[in-house]
């Protein structure tokens, strides 16, 4: 056990503080019993946090001791670079990105082709949820946080702020790509993207 101890730690050592590490990065360190044994203890002993089944972070820590989280945008660059799996933010996430909320949810969904689990960093919870290959098919980041954004809203909730601030970060995107990505939209807010490039074009 302790060999499998020793060579857990020294493997974390070369990924590196503020990195996830998954617990089939160790299969061959040892038993599967073992090594969940391993890092279970490790987790009691703070060299490690679980964040999800499976998943832990090898944390950076200041002068006292405590954990540096790396940001939420940080972990699921990680996961999703990690799964090979596409990423999309969805509700407050995408309102908070925009500017349009200055409220700190609790929860974080996105939705993904990688595998569903929910992560837990501190009192935040992040929701990775399975979802359709339409969903996944915008090619603009920015029209895919407006998108969301929009959803979260709700239609004909809209205020004429919220517009002027959607309208100043599509200046930053193509027309062509916005066209594209508002056609995979719902109709309303397929409109309002439309709308925008047909007032852009005057």
């Amino acid at each position: 056990m302790q060999s499998v101890n020793n060579r857990i730690v020294e493997k974390l050592k070369k990924c590196g503080r503020g990195k996830l590490v998954y617990g089939k990065d160790f299969a061959l360190l040892g038993t599967d019993f073992t090594i969940r044994q391993t890092l279970s203890r490790l987790c009691r002993e703070g060299v490690i946090v679980r964040l999800s089944p499976g998943i832990y972070l090898y944390p950076k820590t200041d002068r006292s001791k405590e954990i540096i989280y790396p940001s939420i945008e940080e972990i699921i660059k990680q996961i999703a670079r990690r799964d090979k799996a596409r990423i999309v933010p969805t509700g407050l996430y995408a309102l908070n990105a925009l500017g349009l909320s200055a409220q700190v949810p609790m929860r974080y969904v996105f939705l993904t082709d990688g595998a569903p689990r929910t992560i837990k960093i501190r009192k935040l919870k992040v929701k990775f949820q399975k979802t359709t290959p339409k969903n996944l098919s915008y090619k603009s980041k920015i029209c895919v946080l407006v998108i969301f954004a929009l959803k979260e809203i709700g239609k004909d909730k809209v205020q004429a702020e919220e517009l002027q601030k959607i309208h100043e970060v599509l200046s930053h995107e193509s027309p062509e790509i916005i066209t594209h990505d508002a056609l995979l939209a719902p109709q309303w807010i397929s409109e309002i993207l439309l709308n925008y490039l047909k007032e852009k074009a005057k």
